[in-house]
C-alpha cells in the first residue's frame, strides 16, 4: 500500500516537472506562461533564454523520476527514485528561499511526502 502510494505520488511530481517544463521552455513568453508566472511581457522576453535552461533541468528531474518508476531492475528503483526525489525537494527549498516561497509548496513538499512513502514502502 505504502509503496503503490509512493509510486502515484512520484508519478505526481514527475508529471509536475514536465509541466514546468513546458511552461518554462514554451509558454513563458506566452499569455498562459505569463499568467502562471505573474510576469510582464518585456521581463518574460529579457528572461526567455534563463527561463528555457530551467525547464530544460525540470525535464531532467521528470526524466530521472519517470525512470525510478519504469526500471524493472528492484534494486535500482528505489534508490533512484529517492535520488530524484532528493533533488526535487533541495530545488524547491532552494526556489523557495531565492524566488518565491510557494515553491516549496508546489515542488518541494509532495516531493517530501512522495519520498518518506518511499522509505516507509520498502519495509
Amino acid at each position: 500500500m505504502l509503496a503503490t502510494c509512493a509510486f502515484l505520488l512520484t508519478a505526481f511530481v514527475a508529471i509536475q516537472h514536465i509541466a514546468f517544463l513546458v511552461l518554462e521552455m514554451f509558454l513563458w513568453t506566452k499569455p498562459a506562461g505569463m499568467k502562471v508566472f505573474g510576469l510582464k511581457k518585456d521581463f518574460a522576453k529579457a528572461t526567455a533564454a534563463l527561463a528555457a535552461n530551467q525547464g530544460l533541468y525540470n525535464g531532467f528531474l521528470a526524466a530521472g523520476l519517470i525512470w525510478s518508476l519504469a526500471t524493472s531492475d528492484g534494486a535500482l528503483a528505489s534508490p533512484l527514485q529517492q535520488f530524484f526525489l532528493g533533488c526535487v525537494i533541495i530545488a524547491g527549498i532552494f526556489g523557495g528561499i531565492t524566488v518565491k516561497g510557494t515553491i516549496v509548496v508546489v515542488q518541494a513538499v509532495p516531493a517530501l511526502l512522495a519520498l518518506v512513502l518511499s522509505f516507509a514502502g520498502r519495509g
